[in-house]
């Protein structure tokens, strides 16, 4: 085996990657199985560095959490409200409020800082459009 070296490029990461599937059945205590943990670390921080995951969209999230749990948009009226506000809401025409976060990661036990995350939204709405706080605030330090 060769030595332990950082994950600099794509072949030492492949070459971990190898080494790693050698050592998966190695005995706790062994040597090998020292070698799978600090390959396990290596792998890890550059998968974190060259391929990071973001966090999803959250009406992403909340969809998957009801198909997981085979329950339909019907099922969020206790935590969103009517199925207009619902409807509104999962088509991303209206933000999630502080309540309906706080409800939804107690009902389904959803991380909360992936839903305040912002969902772009610039819906028309008749003549006037709905725009973000952020664009507000940019548009009166304009005037």
């Amino acid at each position: 085996m060769q030595p332990i070296k950082p994950i600099h490029n794509e072949a030492d990461y492949e070459l971990a990657l190898q080494d790693i599937d050698r050592c998966l059945d190695a005995a706790a205590g062994s040597p090998e199985r020292d070698r799978l943990e600090v390959l396990t670390i290596l792998v890890d921080d550059y998968e974190a560095k060259h391929y990071p995951i973001s966090p999803p969209d959250p009406i992403a999230a909340i969809e998957f959490v009801l198909e997981q749990q085979g329950l339909s948009r019907k099922d969020l009226e206790d935590v969103i409200g009517s199925s207009g506000r619902i409807s509104e809401v999962m088509n991303k025409q209206r933000p999630l409020s502080l309540a309906m976060i706080r409800k939804l990661v107690e009902k389904f036990d959803l991380p909360a800082d992936v839903l305040i995350r912002n969902t772009p939204r610039v819906q028309a709405r008749g003549r006037s459009f709905v725009v973000t706080r952020a664009k507000r605030v940019k548009a009166r330090v304009a005037i």
